[in-house]
């Protein structure tokens, strides 16, 4: 058993590649950073040389630039939506065996402020979501054409590997820092809203249990709890004996993307899949 991971060196992709290798599948890493590959997945030739060449049975596109950022545009279409284009067209011509997980997300969703199901309509309200939006249109319309191509859904998650870009990491080094003699302030926007709290291990094994079946081809891969920063901050910081609230510093200018962003996770519970670590544990983890 084969498979290829496009953006091996992500946080995703380091999951996977571990769970992949326990499942005694020889994992080929792609990146653009790390010890992988540097095969581009928005040139054809250089896909389609290592599709062929591999005959993979599995194909996990999780590049991105993962950021809302509009500067990021023509970078996340053209690793995201290209992308797409040059796996499943290559996998149609040169390995009809393959099946091609595609990562989505939720953002992607018109959100109004209720557990977003995958059966809701898109909404590109950010750069984004325009080009995660045309990958799931490619992958429909390939699987009319025979391609097993498989859409999931993910939520916010987060492990130690997340970069201080993300608020979640963002508040557990802060604190870290704090308990360690740091008198610095932490800057941050709406404490009140409520979000997912998933971790990464456990979501790519969502993933993997999504493309060992065929009868559901796409599916929100998230636990369908939320918890608001709040909670966040409240949870850290009590893991250094600290109210947060003497560490913090809340800017009242600050317009968030939205309320919450929570997923109905029937589909994929249906499939025997649920999340393994629970809110608590992955600040602990967060915070060794």
């Amino acid at each position: 058993m084969t498979a290829i991971i496009f953006g091996a060196n992500g946080q995703d992709g380091f999951y996977l590649s571990q769970l992949l290798q326990k499942e005694n599948c020889k994992v080929i890493g792609v990146s653009r950073h790390g010890n992988y590959l540097r095969t581009d997945i928005t040139d054809y030739r250089e896909v389609s040389e290592l599709i062929k060449k591999n005959q993979p049975d599995y194909i996990f596109h999780l590049a991105a630039n993962s950021t809302t950022n509009h500067d990021a545009l023509f970078e996340n279409h053209a690793t995201i939506s290209t992308g797409t284009l040059t796996v499943l067209e290559t996998v149609k011509k040169e390995s009809s065996k393959t099946k091609v997980f595609l990562s989505g997300s939720g953002l992607q969703f018109k959100n109004e402020d209720k557990p977003i199901k995958e059966t809701d309509p898109f909404e590109a309200r950010e750069a984004y979501s325009v080009s995660r939006i045309q990958s799931v249109y490619a992958a429909r319309y390939f699987r009319t054409i025979g391609v097993k191509a498989y859409v999931g859904y993910f939520f916010n998650h987060d492990s130690p590997l997340r970069t201080e870009r993300h608020i979640t990491k963002k508040i557990s080094e802060a604190a870290k820092r704090i308990a360690g003699g740091s008198k610095e302030k932490l800057e941050i926007g709406d404490i009140n809203v409520v979000k997912e709290y998933g971790f990464a291990g456990d979501i790519v094994k969502g993933a993997w249990t999504l493309v060992k079946q065929d009868r559901i081809m796409e599916a929100n891969i998230a636990s369908g709890k939320g918890y608001s920063i709040e909670d966040w901050l409240e949870q850290c910081f009590s893991l250094i004996n600290k109210n947060w609230k003497d560490h913090v510093v809340i800017r009242k200018d600050f317009i968030a993307e939205y309320k919450q962003l929570l997923a109905d996770s029937s589909l994929i519970f249906s499939l025997g899949w649920r999340p393994e670590v629970s809110f608590e544990q992955l600040a602990k983890m967060m915070m060794k």
